[in-house]
C-alpha cells in the first residue's frame, strides 16, 4: 500500500516515487512506463490499470487521462493521482471500480510537463505558460517588466502605482478593493496596477510587460487546425514539435483500442468540450447529442457546467482556439475527449452562473466584495493579501498586494486540494463504463455427420457506445469493424465461409430515447451473425476470435467431437 496524500503538490522526484510505489504495491493491477522524454530530458511517466489476469490492455476498450500540459497549472497532476488511488484502493470493494478494472483499461499520464511544472513548485517559482524551451527566439528579454518576487516573501503579488492617468480607484466601503474609474471622473487619487517584478533597462517613464521567452503553449500544438505563429501564438514551428506533445501523440495514435480521453487543467471550474474552432451545427448530431449526455453526467457528478468551447469560452469573440488535445481526439481519433478546468475561486465564493471568460471582461463588483468575504471567513485571510509599501528599486516608493494568485486562483489552496479533486473520480469511471465492449451471444456447433460441422457466432456489442464510438470516427475512416476468425483444428478444412470474416460495426444504447413510446423501435443492431461449414474428420479443438480496437477481444474454444 502506497502512502499519498493530497494536501500539497508534487515535485516531480515525489510523483516519480509515488508511482513506483503504485506499480510495486499493485503488480497486477498496474504497469509503469516511460512513454518519452521532456524538452529538459525528464521521463514522462505513464500508468497503464487494468487486471492483467483478465487479459490485456491492448485488448480491452481504454480511457485516457492526462494532466499538467501547462506548467503552472500543478493541481491536475493531484486529480490523476487521486485517481489512480481511487481505482487500486477501491479494486475489489467497489463493484464498479472492480468491473472496469477487469473489463476495460486505463491510460494516465499524470505529469504531461515535467520541466514546466518544476519551474512553477521551485522555491524561487517562475511562472511560464508550458514548456522550458525558448520559442519563437533563445533570447532573455532586454527591457520591460518581468515578474518576480521582489520582496523575498515568496509570493508574486501586484504592484499598484499612483497614476493621474490610472484606471482604478480605491472602492470607498472597502480600502482593499480597487474598482473601476468612472469613465469622466477626474481629480482623485487613481493608480496603475501592474505584476510584482524588476524592470530591465527601465527609461522612467513606461512600463511594458516582458515577453517570456519560453512562449510556447503546448495545447495549441497538436496536429488538429494546427496554425503558425502569425495566426496563433505559441503553437510551435509545425505540429507536434515539441516533445511532450508528440509522446502524447504517439501513444494515443499507437492504441485504437482508447474510446475517451479527459485532460485535466486549471481553472475555471467547467467541463470543456469540442469544437474549439466551429459551431455545434459542424459536428455530426449524434455526436452532440452524446457529447451533451456524458457532460450532463459529468455535471450531476461534479457540479460543474459542461459547455463548448467554441460558444462559451473563447478568450475573445473574433478570435478561436485550434491544435488542442480534445479537438485533435474528437476529430482524428474519433473518440469523446475533455478538457477539465479544475478549480473556480468563484463558484465557491457563490458566484453562480458566472461567464467564464467573460467574467475578467465585465463583472459586478458585489461580486467581489463575495471573493473578499470567501477569502476572508474560508481562506483565514491568506488568499488576498492588504497593501503595503515598498521601496522598488526603479519605481521608487509602490505597493504590493492583491490576490495571490498562485496560492488560490491558479490551483486550489493546498488544504481545499483533495476536496476538489475528489470531484471527478465517479464521471471518469463511468465515462470509461460506456465503452463498446464485445461479447459472444452465442458460439455453437451443429454435428452434421460425416466429420461435418456447422458453426454459428453472434458477436454483441454490450456496451452503451457503439464500437465505432463517434459518427466522425465513421467519417473519417479511422476505425475497423469487428473481426471474426477462426484457427481449425489439425486435419479441418473450411467448406464455407472464409477464415476472417469483417462484419461490420455493432450499434450500441446511445441513440435512444429518454422513454419508451411508440415511436421507438429495437432492431438487433448491436448483434452480428457468420456461420461457417467445417470438415473436420478426427475432430478437435476449433478456436474462435471476435475482436475490434475498441470493444476488445473475445475468445472461445469448441470441441469438435
Amino acid at each position: 500500500m502506497t502512502n499519498v496524500t493530497f494536501d500539497h503538490y508534487y515535485k516531480y522526484d515525489e510523483l516519480t516515487r509515488i508511482l513506483n510505489e503504485f506499480a510495486q504495491a499493485y503488480p497486477q493491477l498496474t504497469r509503469l512506463e516511460s512513454i518519452g522524454k521532456s524538452y529538459e530530458g525528464r521521463d514522462v511517466w505513464l500508468l497503464t490499470l487494468t487486471n492483467s489476469a483478465t487479459g490485456s490492455d491492448k485488448e480491452k476498450p481504454a480511457f485516457w487521462i492526462d494532466g499538467n500540459i501547462h506548467a503552472s497549472e500543478v493541481s491536475p497532476t493531484s486529480a490523476c493521482v487521486y485517481f489512480i488511488n481511487y481505482l487500486l484502493t477501491n479494486y475489489g470493494q467497489d463493484a464498479e471500480v472492480t468491473r472496469a478494472l477487469d473489463t476495460r483499461a486505463f491510460y494516465i499520464c499524470p505529469r504531461v510537463n515535467p520541466d514546466g511544472a518544476e519551474l512553477a513548485l521551485a522555491d524561487k517559482p517562475k511562472v511560464i505558460r508550458s514548456s522550458t524551451r525558448p520559442y519563437p527566439y533563445d533570447e532573455e528579454p532586454i527591457e520591460g517588466l518581468i515578474e518576480e518576487d521582489m520582496d523575498g516573501d515568496g509570493r508574486v503579488l501586484a504592484m499598484r502605482l499612483v497614476d493621474p492617468n490610472g484606471p482604478w480607484k480605491v472602492h470607498p466601503d472597502e480600502p482593499r478593493l480597487l474598482m473601476q474609474r468612472d469613465p469622466i471622473e477626474t481629480g482623485g487619487t487613481y493608480y496603475r496596477i501592474v505584476p510584482e517584478g524588476r524592470l530591465e533597462n527601465y527609461d522612467g517613464t513606461l512600463i511594458p510587460i516582458a515577453r517570456p521567452k519560453e512562449g510556447l503553449d503546448l495545447n495549441r500544438n497538436f496536429p488538429m487546425g494546427w496554425r503558425q505563429e502569425g495566426e496563433q501564438s505559441g503553437a510551435g514551428p509545425y505540429p507536434t514539435s515539441e516533445p511532450e506533445v508528440r509522446n502524447l501523440v504517439a501513444f494515443i495514435s499507437s492504441h485504437p483500442n482508447i474510446t475517451g480521453g479527459v485532460a485535466f487543467h486549471t481553472f475555471s471550474g467547467v467541463l470543456l468540450r469540442p469544437y474549439d474552432d466551429r459551431s455545434d451545427d459542424e459536428m455530426p448530431p449524434e455526436d452532440l447529442w452524446t457529447f451533451k449526455k456524458i457532460g450532463d453526467k459529468g455535471t450531476a457528478l461534479s457540479g460543474y457546467p459542461n459547455i463548448s468551447v467554441f460558444h462559451d469560452f473563447k478568450y475573445h469573440p473574433k478570435q478561436v482556439i485550434t491544435g488542442s488535445f480534445d479537438t485533435w481526439m474528437y476529430d482524428h481519433m474519433g473518440v469523446y475527449a475533455w478538457t477539465v478546468e479544475i478549480w473556480s475561486p468563484q463558484m465557491r465564493a457563490g458566484i453562480e452562473k458566472y461567464k467564464f471568460i467573460d467574467w475578467y471582461r465585465e463583472h459586478p463588483v458585489e461580486e467581489d466584495f463575495k471573493l473578499l468575504k470567501w477569502n476572508d471567513e474560508q481562506l483565514g485571510g491568506k488568499g488576498y493579501v492588504n497593501w503595503y509599501k515598498f521601496n522598488h528599486p526603479q519605481l521608487g516608493e509602490v505597493e504590493l498586494g492583491g490576490w495571490d494568485v498562485a496560492y488560490c486562483w491558479r490551483n486550489p489552496p493546498p488544504e481545499l486540494l483533495e476536496k476538489e479533486v475528489a470531484l471527478f473520480p465517479k464521471w471518469l469511471l463511468w465515462h470509461t463504463l460506456i465503452s463498446p465492449q464485445m461479447e459472444l451471444h452465442d458460439a455453437s456447433v451443429k454435428d452434421l455427420g460425416d466429420g461435418n460441422y456447422r458453426v454459428r457466432v453472434v458477436a454483441q456489442n454490450a456496451g452503451w457506445l457503439p464500437t465505432y464510438v463517434t459518427k466522425k470516427a465513421l467519417e473519417k475512416k479511422a476505425v475497423r469493424g469487428v473481426i471474426v476468425e477462426l484457427e481449425l483444428p489439425a486435419g479441418a478444412t473450411l467448406e464455407t465461409g472464409k477464415m476472417r470474416e469483417d462484419i461490420g460495426q455493432l450499434e450500441g444504447r446511445a441513440y435512444k430515447g429518454p422513454a419508451a413510446s411508440v415511436w421507438d423501435e429495437d432492431p438487433t443492431q448491436d448483434r452480428a451473425k457468420c456461420e461457417w461449414t467445417i470438415h473436420a474428420p478426427h475432430g478437435g479443438a476449433l478456436k474462435i476470435v471476435a475482436k475490434h480496437e475498441r470493444a476488445g477481444t473475445v475468445r472461445k474454444e469448441i470441441n469438435l467431437s
